[in-house]
């Protein structure tokens, strides 16, 4: 994946919550939310599971990702002093993005927002944008305490993704996947088509069952088509100044994406990482296989309508 050197980007859509304004990225853990079932951030970790348990993300007011306001974890705590200064001297082009890590996440934030403002705009709707928050070690959310255990996730209340950056590293160390940039850019987009269910009202029908065509398997195979479709679109996305922000994605880097999604399915890492047999009714986010084909039917298609998991009883 290539950014275009002379396209601007727009630090305006991250925030820097790491402790001066950035300087590098941290490296930390991997795990689950605090409490299992008790949170409601949406798609931890790319709905990643917890080596030995199944960790279930969802709205406790019964589904409702736009109203969900009860049961909010109080007192929650950690870094929320944004500083963008040090990104924002730091990452001003697309020419950074090539040479920066930080600032290719900030170039795919960009390039993803821009895309489904534009797609939501042509259907009739309405995008509204969500910042990007970098933080390190734990942070305090709209959906309660943020922790990098947590890998990236989506915050409905305060319509934001959070990330521990180091979450790159546990791909690599912990999952045997790989953490090249377009993995970097499925995982953000990922957490941003979460967005877009919430914008459309279609995480009000997840509800709390878990199984292989729960809901909640439904949802994050949308996320995951999503993240393909934008792909598919990514090398002709504007940004703020008009000009295209990424001017390439190789076949080798759907590869990479593609060995990522099937190194995240439940039944992988039940039986690869949790040491256990694969327990079907415990799938709360889809199988290896489902995941590499949704993110490919997206990149295939190009069509967010081609991602209704909804309504079709052939997830794959």
């Amino acid at each position: 994946m290539k950014f275009n050197p002379n396209a601007r980007l727009d630090t305006s859509q991250v925030q820097d919550r790491r402790g001066g304004g950035g300087g590098g990225l941290s490296r930390g853990g991997f795990g689950s939310l605090p409490g299992g079932r008790g949170g409601l951030a949406v798609g931890g970790g790319l709905g990643l599971l917890v080596l030995a348990a199944v960790v279930i993300f969802y709205f406790v007011s019964g589904g409702s990702g736009g109203n969900a306001s009860t049961g909010l974890l109080q007192g929650a705590t950690g870094n929320s002093t944004v500083n963008n200064e040090q990104l924002a001297a730091t990452c001003q082009s697309g020419q950074d993005a090539n040479t920066n890590e930080d600032c290719a996440v900030v170039g795919i934030v960009n390039s993803v927002q821009a895309y489904w403002g534009d797609a939501l705009a042509a259907s009739g709707g309405t995008y509204r944008e969500a910042d990007t928050v970098f933080y390190t070690g734990s942070t305090g959310t709209g959906c309660g305490q943020g922790t990098s255990g947590m890998g990236p996730f989506y915050c409905p209340s305060d319509q934001q993704v959070y990330i521990d950056l180091s979450f790159w590293d546990e791909l690599r160390t912990t999952f045997g996947a790989n953490d090249a940039p377009f993995t970097q850019a499925y995982v953000l987009a990922h957490e941003y088509g979460h967005h877009v269910q919430n914008l459309l009202g279609t995480s009000d029908r997840v509800g709390t069952a878990t199984g292989a065509t729960s809901g909640s398997v439904r949802l994050e195979l949308q996320a995951d088509c999503y993240a393909g479709v934008w792909a598919k679109h990514a090398s002709t996305v504007p940004g703020a100044d008009g000009q295209i922000l990424i001017t390439e994605i190789t076949d080798s880097d759907l590869a990479n994406a593609v060995q990522t999604a099937g190194a995240i399915g439940d039944d992988y890492i039940q039986s690869k990482l949790g040491g256990r047999n694969v327990d079907p009714s415990q799938f709360s986010h889809g199988t290896s296989a489902q995941r590499q084909q949704w993110l490919q039917t997206g990149y295939r298609t190009g069509d967010p309508a081609a991602c209704n998991t909804f309504d079709t009883n052939d997830l794959g």
